[in-house]
């Protein structure tokens, strides 16, 4: 684990200036992301942990549902793109070859995963079938804003569902709302499921995870046993207008802004028909593939985090996406009696599993602090002299900026471990 004298951790003061959302503002501050250009954004090796934490998360989620992990290149002919009628996005990065050959840059996989399967699969025996990847995507953002919520280039978990008919599909659908859900419990988040428009992405009908946040582009309409996108409850007959609001039943609606994390749609045979993926059933007649699309965004679900959990003196991560686990602060020059506890303790941390930064720099308790609570590592152990007097390292819970108490110093090793595992596992 790093000590961070060596760690590339380059945290700022002051946030960017044109940093309106709080994750855009202690994103860059904490060190986690670099801008490289409009809408585009480098991961720091500690901002990429965390999004990797994301990453994990949803890949078991997905596996648990017998996908199939795969990748597909984001530079592809532009073809298939014609053959669906989405060449003509506005927001598709196109480009041409040394060959004068027509490409595109892709902002979602629903073609190229077509194309795919319309040349392998060839009877109701090869379905129904779930294929995934994570890969990046490129979109021609008109107006990149707010850090890693709206960018040009992001990384996207896109899952595709194959089935022989609408009832196989709404298996699959109801396969991945399961796995979304368990996905926004395990990550930590605050969410809701709701319904939504079908979009550019066409369809039967969709659901989106939304996360409510004051930096939210979208909003949500809310009531007991109710949640949906904004547009789709004012079209729906059961809302009304009462005043300067509205109601659904006795109910009234409240309106939230959000940040959308996710989304899945009932595609049908919007792409199947076009591109030509069908498939013989058990009676030899012809028959056009069912499918249905599933993203989600690792970098929003990172920043949505960072959003609904900070405090005035930086980042809360839930246990799920802390980059570490502990964030170890040493007080005291080397060759201390307090520095060469806290080199003890780091070690016997190490060794018994836990991920820790470990603060060593010649640095002052403020700046070493600061940076900590900026950075919203869930448990701080602090070694200086006062614990090393008092046998004991000072705990610091993030959440709540909340003192626990202190942990042996010198005693058994096997009785640390199990006093640091107990807290982390009452972590939120």
């Amino acid at each position: 684990m790093p000590r961070l004298s060596e760690y590339f951790l380059p945290t700022e003061k002051q946030p960017p200036s044109d940093a309106e959302a709080v994750s855009h503002k202690l994103m860059v501050r904490a060190g986690l992301i670099r801008q490289m250009g409009a809408g585009m954004w480098t991961w720091l090796p500690a901002g990429w942990r965390v999004h990797e934490r994301v990453v994990d998360i949803v890949r078991e989620e997905m596996n648990a549902i017998g996908a199939q992990e795969l990748l597909m290149p984001v530079l592809q002919p532009a073809e298939p793109w014609r053959k669906s009628g989405r060449l003509g996005i506005e927001e598709l990065f196109k480009l041409t070859d040394r060959k004068g050959s027509e490409l595109v840059l892709a902002m979602t996989h629903e073609e190229a995963i077509t194309f795919h399967v319309a040349q392998t699969v060839r009877s109701y025996r090869d379905l129904p079938l779930i294929l995934y990847h994570f890969q990046v995507k490129e979109r021609d953002e008109p107006r990149p804003r707010a850090g890693v919520l709206r960018t040009r280039e992001f990384i996207m978990k896109d899952s595709y569902s194959f089935d022989r008919d609408e009832a196989g599909l709404e298996e699959r659908y109801a396969l991945h709302v399961g796995a979304y859900d368990r996905i926004m419990e395990r990550t930590g988040l605050r969410f809701y499921r709701v319904e939504s428009e079908v979009g550019m992405m066409g369809g039967l009908g969709a659901h989106e995870y939304m996360a409510p946040c004051a930096a939210g582009e979208d909003q949500i309409a809310l009531a007991p046993g109710y949640a949906a996108n904004v547009e789709v409850a004012l079209r729906s007959p059961q809302v009304r207008q009462n005043g300067d609001g509205y109601r659904i039943g006795e109910e009234p609606l409240t309106i939230e802004p959000a940040i959308e994390v996710g989304n899945i749609f009932k595609l049908g045979t919007r792409y199947s028909e076009p591109l030509g993926a069908r498939y013989l059933d058990e009676y030899d007649q012809e028959r056009p593939v069912w499918m249905g699309s599933y993203g989600i965004g690792p970098a929003r679900i990172v920043a949505a985090a960072v959003e609904q959990f900070a405090d005035e003196r930086g980042i809360s991560w839930p246990a799920a996406l802390a980059p570490f686990a502990v964030h170890l602060v040493a007080i005291g020059g080397a060759g201390s009696p307090e520095r060469d506890a806290a080199e003890r303790l780091y070690e016997t941390l190490g060794d018994g599993g836990f991920e820790v930064l470990y603060d060593d720099r010649d640095a002052g308790p403020g700046e070493k602090f600061a940076d900590a609570e900026l950075l919203g590592c869930p448990l701080r152990l602090t070694v200086g002299r006062r614990a090393v007097e008092a046998g004991e390292v000072e705990v610091q819970m993030r959440r709540g900026r909340k003192d626990a108490p202190g942990l042996p110093l010198g005693g058994e090793d096997a009785d640390l471990l199990r006093a640091v595992d107990e807290l982390w596992r009452s972590l939120p």
